[in-house]
Parts: structure tokens; C-alpha cells; sequence
């Protein structure tokens, strides 16, 4: 074996033993592992409390475009056997506005799945669980469940939609707690979980699941690399932009030559642009 094939072979076997220390609330572990029916109808069943909950299909990293909006790819989307859908997302370290993000998660739920022709009232449940290991709202409970009302009433409101927020900083020794204690470990070793742990135990220490580690480790090798060239071709369009409006462009044309909209070259001028001036 030459000397560049030996060195591929070590990187590999070490991001794979990288890998294998990922807990669930790693997102990509977390959709790799819930990207199995039996596993995510335990976490589910847990979660929304629905005890004879099951789930009919499961798809993790899913990505939902849309031409005028930023896409946004889903940890984990799952449909039960009555069409209501189940996304559960972990949160992102860079995530500053938390509220907002699930909102515009549901958004994108709702215009994927009410199909042209369709009425609002054929619009699935939808269930948007967002994971965190620290408690976001600082008031000392494992859940919050959101519960929309008109404010002079105690008249709940309906809309179909809805949000759970779950911590695994706060034990407070419900079946959630429990499981949100294990997502911290995610140890293949304890079997207490059900068909999660079988999951778990599979990926991380069965011969079986090492080619699913594999593209884990893969998988997180490439993102990191296509993020870097994602950032680097942004910063550069930004620049382009810059000295076009130097120069003297229009902003419309500017819009054109770099095959992106006006607003969005407003806004990039805009951060370019110093208190001073």
C-alpha cells in the first residue's frame, strides 16, 4: 500500500472514531440514527406523549427549497400512519433567535406539503420539536410546550400546529428527562431505551452499523468542506458587489450580472457600509 493510501485509510478510520463519540445531540448523529422507523417511534412516543404513535416513514437531512427563500434542511421528518408530520430539530450553536427559527421551519413544512389545488383544510398536523442541551427559556423545566390562545380569553387556538421545546439540562425525573439523559451519552452499552438503544448499540458497536458510521463520518468530512467553499464563494460575491457599487453600478444591474436580487444586494452593500459613513 503507497504512502497517500495509507494516510486516506487513517483519516477515514479516524473521523469514523470521531464518529463513534457523537451523541443525539449531535444533529447529524441524531438523523442518522432516528432514520429508522422502530427508533424513532420510541423518541417520538416519548416526546409528544402519544403512546400508540406510529410512524409510517422517516427522512433525515431533508431539504426543502424554495426559489425566493433560504432553504432549510430537516434533522428529522417524520409522518404517522393519520398523515401528521413530526420534525425534530437539535439546536445550532450559531442559532440567535430561536422562536424564529421554528417558525420559519413550520413555514416551509406547511408550503411543502399543501400541494397546488389543495384546500388549508387539507394542511397536516404538524409536530416541531426542537432539542437543546441547555435550558434556552432559563425557567427550570424540561418541556415547554407552546399553546397559542386569543389574549382575552382562555379560548385555545387551533391552527394545527405544534411546538415543543425539550431541554437535557433539566432533570426533572419525567420519561423525557430520562431520555434526554441518554441523548447526552447516547452510551451503546445501555440497553434501557428500547429500540433506540438498539439503534444505538447497533451504529456505534455492531459490526453491521460501521458502514452507517462510515457515511456519518464521510458525511460530516464533506459538509465541512463544501461549508468552507460555501463561505469562501459568499464572501467573494460580496466583494464583486462592493466594487461594483464603487465604480459606480446601479444596484438593479448589479443584480443582474451576479444572477441574485436587488434586495439581497442591498443588504450585502449595507453590511459593507461603516457606522462612519
Amino acid at each position: 500500500m503507497d504512502r497517500d493510501a495509507v494516510r486516506i485509510l487513517a483519516n477515514h478510520e479516524k473521523r469514523v472514531e470521531e464518529a463513534r463519540k457523537f451523541n443525539l445531540l449531535s444533529n447529524v448523529f441524531m438523523s442518522v440514527a432516528l432514520n429508522d422507523i422502530p427508533a424513532c417511534q420510541y423518541v417520538l412516543r416519548i416526546l409528544t406523549g402519544i403512546e400508540d404513535l406510529v410512524v409510517k416513514e422517516v427522512r433525515s437531512q431533508y431539504r426543502i427549497s424554495k426559489i425566493r427563500s433560504h432553504d432549510a434542511i430537516l434533522d428529522v421528518l417524520a409522518e404517522d400512519g393519520t398523515g401528521k408530520l413530526y420534525n425534530l430539530e437539535i439546536q445550532r450553536a450559531d442559532t440567535v433567535d430561536h422562536a424564529r427559527r421554528t417558525r420559519f421551519y413550520g413555514a416551509m413544512i406547511d408550503s411543502e406539503y399543501l400541494e397546488k389545488g389543495k384546500t388549508y383544510a387539507e394542511l397536516p398536523d404538524v409536530y416541531v420539536i426542537y432539542i437543546s442541551e441547555t435550558d434556552l427559556w432559563k425557567a427550570g423545566y424540561t418541556t415547554y410546550p407552546v399553546e397559542k390562545h386569543f389574549g382575552n380569553t382562555s379560548i385555545l387556538y387551533e391552527d394545527g400546529q405544534h411546538i415543543l421545546y425539550v431541554n437535557a439540562a433539566v432533570d426533572d425525573g419525567s420519561e423525557t428527562a430520562k431520555l434526554m439523559q441518554y441523548f447526552k451519552t447516547a452510551d451503546p452499552n445501555d440497553m434501557t431505551h428500547g429500540d433506540l438503544s438498539k439503534r444505538v448499540h447497533y451504529l456505534k458497536g455492531e459490526e453491521g452499523g460501521y458502514q452507517e458510521m462510515c457515511e456519518i463520518s464521510e458525511k460530516i468530512y464533506r459538509e465541512g468542506v463544501e461549508d468552507g467553499i460555501a463561505r469562501g464563494k459568499l464572501e467573494s460575491q460580496k466583494e464583486t458587489v462592493k466594487s461594483l457599487a464603487e465604480i459606480g453600478m446601479a444596484v438593479e444591474d448589479i443584480a443582474k450580472a451576479m444572477k441574485v436580487s436587488v434586495e439581497q444586494v442591498q443588504e450585502w452593500l449595507s453590511e459593507s457600509e461603516s457606522p462612519a459613513e
